[in-house]
């Protein structure tokens, strides 16, 4: 095979996209002693930003709280900048949407870890995550969703 011809994948740039923290119940929230009940929601989406570079974000919503309260709220956009050459199309989809957000994950764990962290609350450690699971899971719903509409 040529170099032309050889599969290109680089990373170009990682940077925190969008941040938002909430503490809507300070400073009264800080006084309760319950443990609290933690939803992590997961998304990621991509975006050709040229011919062979693609802009991939991955968006991570942490919320804690105590029965109907909420101790906070925190939302990442973790993205990146990828150089994606080469690549056979039927391939594209899971280096987007598995190899990419595989790389991202790391980056919004500590970027979650050290906000909650500076919000004044005990550091929330993300567990790893099945980025493949996830896809196939929403390929599966598309297809669905398809067959349905026939």
């Amino acid at each position: 095979m040529s170099e032309e011809q050889q599969p290109v994948f680089t990373i170009e740039k990682i940077y925190v996209k969008d941040l938002s923290l909430e503490v809507p119940n300070a400073p009264g929230i800080f006084q309760k002693r319950e443990a609290p009940e933690i939803n992590v929601q997961l998304n990621n989406k991509s975006s050709v930003v040229s011919e062979g570079t693609y802009d991939i974000f991955l968006t991570v919503t942490v919320t804690a709280k105590i029965k109907e309260e909420v101790m906070f709220l925190v939302e990442v956009h973790q993205a990146g900048i990828f150089q994606i050459r080469n690549v056979p199309e039927t391939e594209m989809g899971p280096v987007l949407g598995i190899v990419c957000p595989n790389i991202l994950f790391p980056y919004a764990r500590a970027v979650v870890s050290d906000t909650i962290t500076r919000a004044g609350f005990p550091a929330v450690i993300l567990n790893p995550v099945n980025f493949e699971a996830m896809y196939n899971h929403s390929k599966q719903q598309q297809a669905e969703k398809t067959k349905k509409s026939e």
